[in-house]
């Protein structure tokens, strides 16, 4: 697992909470005007860019004809994902699934709740604190959408615990949840053809790839994937 890497020009980081949970250490930094969620070491996220969080729900949307959608947010992280669905009228219920209550708290009362934007608080949003692996695998209401973003991608897991998600028992799960017409889309720091394959093989169609240009390095990307 890799650590953060160096970011010349930039401000030493500041660590604004630090806890130990279940999964290990997570820690909230501020980096100049910017927050950044960093887990057992791994850097997660930052709200220095929430182009591509973004693009997870509203490219999932897109695929989705008609109102009264429902969808799963796999992960609050710094809360972009939540705070576009929450913005789209479109999304009758939004279920988030968060396995760290400190990230929890840092959106209530904390500093990440300007990033949230009061979605927390809307009508149509549920938190669910759980591991996301365990609640898709368990019983539970079907979906529109599953809009997954809890490592660095299928390649870049946070804990080994998570690379279930992504094989096939994770994939079947994520196809039992979602309704038919449903859409699969899975956050990523890197392209991952091996994980296109898996989804096709997990039986979904209309696998493909979309892709948002970083400063450096290789594009995030969003993978969308529907249930036939």
């Amino acid at each position: 697992m890799s650590v953060l890497p160096t970011r010349e020009g930039l401000e030493p980081p500041v660590t604004v909470d630090r806890r130990e949970g279940p999964y290990g250490e997570v820690v909230l930094r501020r980096r100049g005007g910017h927050y950044e969620i960093i887990a057992n070491g791994c850097f997660l996220m930052d709200t220095a860019d929430g182009r591509s969080e973004r693009l997870l729900v509203r490219a999932a949307l897109d695929l989705l004809p008609g109102a009264g959608r429902s969808v799963l947010i796999g992960g609050l992280g710094v809360g972009f994902s939540l705070a576009h669905a929450a913005a789209e009228p479109r999304w009758e219920r939004i279920v988030v699934v968060e396995r760290e209550g400190a990230i929890v708290d840092w959106h209530r009362a904390g500093p990440l709740a300007a990033f949230s934007a009061g979605a927390l608080e809307d009508p149509r949003v549920t938190v669910v604190h759980a591991d996301l692996v365990a609640h898709l695998a368990a019983d539970g209401p079907g979906y529109d959408a599953l809009c997954l973003d809890i490592d660095n991608g299928p390649d870049w897991t946070v804990s080994d615990a998570n690379a279930g998600l992504y094989g096939p028992a994770g994939l079947a799960a994520a196809h039992r949840r979602l309704n038919p017409g449903g859409v699969l889309a899975v956050w990523s720091a890197q392209p991952s053809a091996a994980f296109e394959q898996a989804l096709r093989d997990a039986g979904f169609a209309g696998v493909h790839t979309l892709q948002v240009a970083v400063e450096r390095g290789v594009p995030d990307v969003v993978h969308l994937a529907r249930r036939a």
